[in-house]
């Protein structure tokens, strides 16, 4: 299953999606999108709001599924974990 993470580089709750998936093996894409220069932040902050509507971190996607800040239980369910 693809997952795909939006972050920002200081974020608490970015860094605790991200040490979770770790810990469960899971493999997945990272966007730091306060690390984007120019185009690329714009169009990832318009990927960002598509996908749920405004701008909070982090914005994690586990196939056609979206799951808005550190939500443990529904990432858990959505993986099967």
């Amino acid at each position: 299953m693809r997952v795909k993470v939006f972050a920002l580089s200081t974020c608490p709750y970015c860094r605790m999606s991200r040490q979770f998936l770790d810990e469960n093996g899971v493999a997945y894409d990272v966007v730091e999108v306060d690390k984007l220069e120019d185009d690329d932040k714009q169009t990832a902050i318009a990927e960002v709001k598509s996908l749920s509507g405004g701008t909070s971190f982090p914005v994690i996607v586990v196939g056609d599924e979206v799951v808005v800040g550190y939500n443990k239980v529904r990432i858990k369910e959505l993986l099967g974990l």
